[in-house]
């Protein structure tokens, strides 16, 4: 039975490994399969950071709701809001379909929108995952700080795991 994902919170670090797979962690792939009823990422471009964002197929049934809240923040704050251009923003993503163990392979149009090499970090921030070329985070101001530490973390964790084999 679908449920709705309470949020996504925690991070982690996937190494591309054979026949070009990253791997989505635990506690982020969970909750999209539950949530979804099945092992599909959606992938697509954050709207201001440069990154992409995850989330399960549930969401899409909120798109109305998400670009409606967003609408009236744009009129409360006197900001324009073209509806037609974020909703395209909003509807141009892929499915990506993992595995039980979270394996997937990135479609080349979100690996050439993330400018994705051969390494993600994943961070839960609520209603969907960012997912970031480490690279490219690191290069970004004090604002991210928190993004950069975790992700620091996360590879050197990795790291560690691929010394001890």
């Amino acid at each position: 039975m679908t449920q709705a994902v309470a949020g996504f919170s925690g991070q982690g670090f996937s190494l591309r490994g054979e026949k070009d797979r990253f791997v989505l962690p635990p506690e982020m792939r969970n909750p999209i399969a539950e949530a979804s009823d099945e092992r599909v990422l959606c992938v697509g471009k954050h709207d201001s950071w440069p990154c992409l964002v995850g989330f399960g197929s549930d969401r899409i049934a909120r798109f109305d709701e998400i670009l409606a809240q967003q609408q009236e923040e744009a009129r409360q704050n006197g900001d324009k809001f073209d509806r037609a251009i974020r909703s395209g923003r909003l509807w141009s993503f892929k499915r990506h379909s993992f595995d039980a163990s979270g394996r997937f392979v990135l479609n080349p149009s979100s690996v050439k929108l993330g400018k994705i090499e051969d390494k993600l970090y994943f961070h839960g921030v609520g209603d969907v995952i960012t997912i970031w070329n480490p690279d490219i985070l690191m290069g970004l101001g004090d604002d991210f700080d928190f993004f950069k530490i975790y992700c620091e973390q996360e590879m050197a964790e990795a790291a560690a795991k691929g010394r001890g084999k």
